[in-house]
């Protein structure tokens, strides 16, 4: 799986890359979009297939894991690398893995203001919108 130039997308375990999955959602999640902290953890973390973006100077800049479930969450991107084809990458990583493991169906709840982006990678919408962490969400699958 290829990714555009000046990084790279890679496996991660939570039990081997704690600290830069920590940090890229603390910094994403509780920080920019002020999601509590105590809603941010939980236990599939640790069951989850974890993806990491790295930089070509080895920095983490994004993230996202794929549930034992197929659910596809923790999307999450540095600021600074938005837009240059990180989520992108992530999310086809993700999905990629989901499709060898055997998953015939993937989901995720996309916050609103991303779907577009959800689209764009052949995920459809379905219900209606619904609040996560006081976020407006909907939930999608491919």
């Amino acid at each position: 799986m290829s990714s555009p130039p000046g990084f790279s997308v890679r496996t991660a375990s939570w039990q081997e890359d704690l600290a830069p999955l920590q940090d890229l959602r603390r910094t994403v999640f509780i920080l920019e979009q002020q999601v509590p902290e105590s809603l941010e953890w939980d236990e599939f973390d640790a069951v989850s297939q974890h993806a990491l973006a790295i930089d070509a100077h080895g920095h983490a800049i994004g993230t996202g894991r794929l549930l034992p479930d197929g659910h596809i969450g923790r999307m999450a991107v540095l600021g600074e690398w938005r837009g240059r084809g990180v989520g992108g990458a992530i999310l086809e990583f993700l999905v990629e893995y989901g499709r060898m493991r055997g998953d015939a169906i993937l989901h995720l709840n996309a916050q609103t203001h991303a779907i577009g982006f959800y689209e764009r990678h052949g995920f459809a919408v379905h219900g209606e919108e619904f609040p996560d962490a006081g976020i407006p969400h909907r939930r999608m699958s491919r």
